[in-house]
Formats: structure tokens, sequence, C-alpha cells
């Protein structure tokens, strides 16, 4: 059963802007370093770095307290992108049966995360 759904849109121009100004420092205050790694080794890396914005947004708009923008992130399952969470955020998740399903796109000069927060039946995988 859904319990949640949340989106963002980020603009990635403004992405790379933020970088141009702040360069390593903002990359180490809002990525973790799974997405760095995953971001970096493109040509390109505003796109993916923008996606990863989106998609911490899209799931703080599912989430009832803030977070730091490390306390979730994105990897990478092959071609799949997941969320991955901080101790405390996956035992909370745990704790109420919520899983988080994850879809990223990007073209042009936008970027889209969409977060939905599915309860599972007690038992269930």
């Amino acid at each position: 059963m859904i319990q949640a759904i949340g989106t963002d849109l980020v603009d990635i121009d403004r992405v790379r802007r933020l970088l141009g100004r702040h360069g390593e420092k903002a990359l180490k205050r809002l990525f973790s370093e799974e997405e760095l790694s995953y971001a970096l080794r493109h040509q390109d890396p505003a796109p993916s770095l923008a996606a990863r914005i989106a998609a911490k947004e899209a799931f703080q708009k599912c989430w009832p307290e803030s977070l730091s923008w490390k306390e979730v992130w994105v990897g990478m399952e092959g071609r799949k992108p997941v969320l991955r969470f901080a101790p405390r955020v996956r035992a909370r998740l745990e704790a109420q049966g919520l899983r988080a399903h994850l879809s990223l796109s990007h073209e042009r000069g936008y970027a889209l995360a969409v977060v939905v927060l599915e309860a599972r039946a007690p038992g269930a995988e």
C-alpha cells in the first residue's frame, strides 16, 4: 500500500553554478562517496548530481522530519538507482515496514526524481 509519494525537479544549470561557486566544498556537503564515485565518472557530472539532489528532496517530501543531505543518498544496483539510508533512518523505515522506491530521469536542462514509500504487509519481503 502506498504511504507517500514525493517528487522533485532540479535545474541542472543551477547545479553547475553551485559547483562553479563552491566546488569541492559543495560536493562534500551534499553527496555521499558512493554518489560522487558514480557521478564523477561522467564527462559532465551535473545531470547525475542534479538527479541525486532531486532524489534527496523527493524523499524528504515523504518523510515526517528533517534530514541532512547525507542521511539519504542514491546508490546503484546494476543500472537501477536505489535509495540508501543512514542507520537511524533505515531502522525507522524497517520498524514501520516501509520500503522506498526511486525513479530518476534527466533531459536537457532538468533532472527529476520520484519516490514512493510503500507500506509492506507484515512478513512480506
